[in-house]
């Protein structure tokens, strides 16, 4: 066959194929000015109006800081994008806090109800860290969560805004305080874990009975060409060292040493890549939060990626941030030594702002074989939690591969 007409033999091909059937493109509201918050003494079935209630089916876990809600979700054949959208303000809650937006993989036989029930315990992990990556126990698979958003919350974004105290620690050059923080990232990459029936769930470190009110949205975009067949692709989950589930404790074992997490493949993987997401946290002016570290990903013995998570531009923030602590540092202005204000939302962290939300690094991994293999996440100059220095470490990753 000659070249000059290879474009009509595939034309021919692609019409002679069975139209694929448009489903169109879908908005799934998982959560709507939901309440997330800490208490104790949080009893699902209470008259509490935020409490669990048959018309949101939504699941409260860990004392209130787990919100987890089964969903369902579009299955495409043609090809779509999607995008996660998040809204997020104080509900009296004044601190900055880290936040994870969550899928439970549906291949995973055991999740995070299984701790809340002790179906799963933490001596079944032995001396591991409970739930980080994956494991069979009791020929029953637990494989960590997938991250949709990695996200900060501000100090105290929209509730505290006509605060007197707040009133008077505004700055010159902030106009108006935020009334809510927004995100939105694409997600186009996890749509394989984002359809038909699955448990999307978000987590917010708040030890405060108010809180915070959030509002998470998926917004699919279904291809307008005629036959645009799904790209066939495959994910899978490899670490997470996120607190979820009461059994868990934060993760700060990376002063230990390494993390090696295997990976045992049955077929090629084609074009493999690595969604990396971490932050570090400790917040003593020493600690991980405020002192850069090196993050050192390897694969089969292979550094991959070697690099300093690192965030400085955290001052553009501070419209979020009306209960952010202020102090003075000395600075010099025409000549002179003067008494300058910067608030704590101001100091640059460990790739994380207050009122931020973490990108994903993407590491090219190319074709993998069947075989064995082995990850190894490093953060050399981690430090442990000493009695009130809490110094830990968030980090997920995921597999993304064409079938």
């Amino acid at each position: 066959m000659k070249l000059r007409y290879l474009p009509l033999f595939f034309l021919l091909i692609v019409a002679c194929q069975k139209p694929l059937k448009p489903i169109g493109d879908k908005e799934i509201t998982v959560f709507k000015d939901t309440h997330l918050y800490f208490d104790m003494a949080f009893n699902p079935d209470s008259d509490r109006d935020d409490s669990i209630q048959p018309t949101d089916s939504i699941i409260r876990l860990d004392a209130g800081r787990v919100l987890l809600k089964k969903v369902t979700l579009p299955d495409y054949q043609k090809q779509a994008s999607v995008s996660v959208k998040m809204t997020l303000t104080s509900n009296g809650d004044p601190w900055d806090k880290s936040g994870s937006l969550f899928v439970i993989p549906t291949t995973s036989d055991l999740n995070l109800l299984d701790f809340e029930s002790e179906t799963l315990t933490k001596e079944q992990f032995l001396n591991e860290a409970p739930g980080i990556v994956s494991k069979k126990i009791d020929d029953k698979l637990y494989e960590p969560n997938i991250e949709l958003l990695r996200f900060m919350t501000p100090f105290g974004v929209g509730f505290f805004n006509d605060n007197e105290r707040v009133a008077a620690l505004k700055p010159v050059y902030i106009p108006i305080w935020e009334n809510n923080v927004q995100w939105e990232q694409d997600i186009t990459q996890l749509l394989p874990v984002l359809e038909k029936e699955v448990y999307i769930g978000v987590f917010i470190d708040t030890w405060t009975k108010e809180g915070y009110k959030l509002s998470v949205r998926l917004d699919f975009d279904e291809s307008d060409i005629p036959n645009h067949i799904k790209k066939e692709h495959d994910v899978i989950s490899v670490v997470n060292t996120s607190k979820y589930a009461g059994a868990q404790q934060f993760y700060d074992a990376f002063h230990k040493g390494d993390l090696q997490v295997d990976l045992p493949v049955d077929e090629t993987l084609k074009n493999a890549k690595l969604y990396y997401i971490t932050t570090g946290h400790g917040g003593h002016a020493e600690g991980d939060e405020f002192t850069k570290k090196e993050n050192i990903i390897s694969f089969n013995g292979e550094v991959v990626k070697q690099f300093v998570p690192w965030r400085d531009d955290c001052a553009s923030f501070r419209r979020f941030n009306p209960t952010s602590g202020v102090w003075t540092e000395k600075t010099t202005w025409k000549g002179e030594d003067i008494e300058e204000r910067i608030a704590s939302s101001d100091y640059s962290r460990s790739n994380w702002c207050p009122g931020s939300d973490v990108k994903p690094e993407i590491i090219e991994l190319g074709t993998i074989e069947a075989g064995q293999h082995t990850f190894t996440f490093s953060i050399p100059e981690a430090q442990a939690i000493d009695n009130d220095n809490i110094n830990y470490w968030m980090v997920s990753a995921y597999l993304v591969y064409d079938k």
